[in-house]
């Protein structure tokens, strides 16, 4: 590993966090002529703020991965994969409920974003990781059971959440009532929970690469994680932390060109849920690229099912107690024709995950299926 020590002193560790000192500014200077500048913009002026809010927010996402990936060189996997898909599902859950509670009422946008992240992870990820990984090394190996325990986690959660509210007789509509909603939130959490403890107790060898497992004191491949500065663990834990406050404040901003933008032009409903979930998973799209290109392909797989078991487990207990709490319609159920991609998009992914190799074949497959998702957004 060729991390390095971080350099001393005040100028120095502000010039490394300049994304966090930019991203603090912003938050305050929105905070407080945010609503007045948005509220009043059009044309070209909203398009501009806009685009500051994204590369900002974006910029604050890549100092949270940026610290996860410390982490996980300081605390070794799973921890070190762990810490990036919570902190990146932290960003998107934060964003979802500033969303909910900020902008325009919008039942679906929490379906749709939970829609987009499995359909950009599962396909649009998966598909590149596997594509880029298997031209330069041809036939890459993962841990067999691990991606099974993530596939045994996703597949329920998916069904019970995406598809099955299309099919309850209490309520009218893809939703569900107050009991079948408790029922959810508790089956997400608690079926997460016994993942953790499988994860990083009971199992942790499943997760770890066939390589790893036989021989743990066996060399990387290749540093994936050239150049990273190190600092003590507990200060990546704060500034972690720290990055995710100015994206906060900033996403509450976001939500209202998202509202004006989808009104304005017509666009899906869905396309909001694309958006975010983009913004939120470009650093992980990096992350698991850059681990398929070292040959780390369990650390792509990680990634990838690991941001697709956290998305749902953990998104959908927030958007219910904030639907709860405030009053507000939550439509989960996905349309018939979403329906039908995902049990698909489920279907690949089995088959894909079944041997413990893969080829550039099954990379294609999933980048296929990523297309047809995005063309079918503005059908």
């Amino acid at each position: 590993m060729t991390e390095k020590r971080a350099a001393t002193g005040p100028l120095a560790f502000l010039a490394a966090e300049s994304a966090l000192v930019i991203g603090v500014l912003v938050a305050i200077v929105f905070g407080v002529f945010g609503s007045v500048w948005l509220g009043s913009a059009s044309g070209v002026w909203l398009l501009g703020l806009t685009s500051i809010l994204f590369a900002v927010i974006l910029a604050a996402a890549f100092g949270v991965v940026r610290h996860a990936d410390a982490l996980a060189v300081l605390l070794g996997e799973p921890y070190g994969t762990l810490i990036l898909t919570l902190s990146v599902i932290s960003i998107e859950v934060m964003m979802i409920s500033a969303v909910m509670l900020t902008g325009a009422e919008n039942p679906t946008l929490a379906r749709e974003t939970m829609y987009a992240v499995v359909m950009i992870v599962l396909n649009g990820i998966v598909g590149l990781a596997l594509i880029l990984g298997g031209l330069r090394h041809h036939e890459q190996e993962y841990n067999l059971r691990g991606a099974n325990a993530f596939l045994a986690l996703i597949l329920p959660l998916a069904v019970l959440v995406l598809i099955l509210p299309n099919y309850t007789r209490s309520t009218e509509g893809p939703t569900l009532s107050l009991p079948q909603e408790v029922f959810l939130f508790l089956t997400c959490l608690g079926l997460y929970a016994v993942f953790l403890a499988v994860q990083t107790v009971k199992h942790r060898s499943y997760f770890l690469a066939p390589r790893a497992t036989s021989d743990p004191d066996a060399p990387d491949l290749e540093d994936e994680h050239p150049g990273l500065v190190l600092r003590a663990a507990w200060v990546h834990a704060a500034l972690l932390v720290a990055y995710l406050v100015p994206i906060v404040f900033l996403a509450k901003n976001l939500a209202i060109p998202i509202d004006i933008g989808i009104d304005r032009f017509g666009a899906p409903a869905a396309l909001g849920g694309f958006i975010v979930a983009i913004l939120v998973l470009s650093p992980e799209v990096m992350s698991a690229i850059r681990a398929a290109l070292a040959n780390r392909l369990q650390r792509s797989v990680n990634i990838s099912l690991g941001s697709v078991a956290a998305t749902i487990a953990l998104t959908v207990p927030a958007v219910l107690i904030i639907a709860i709490a405030t009053g507000r319609h939550v439509t989960l159920g996905l349309p018939p024709v979403d329906s039908l991609l995902l049990l698909l998009t489920l279907a690949v992914s089995v088959v894909t995950f079944s041997s413990g190799h893969t080829n550039v074949l099954q990379g294609a497959v999933h980048l296929v299926l990523f297309f047809a998702y995005l063309v079918l957004i503005f059908d």
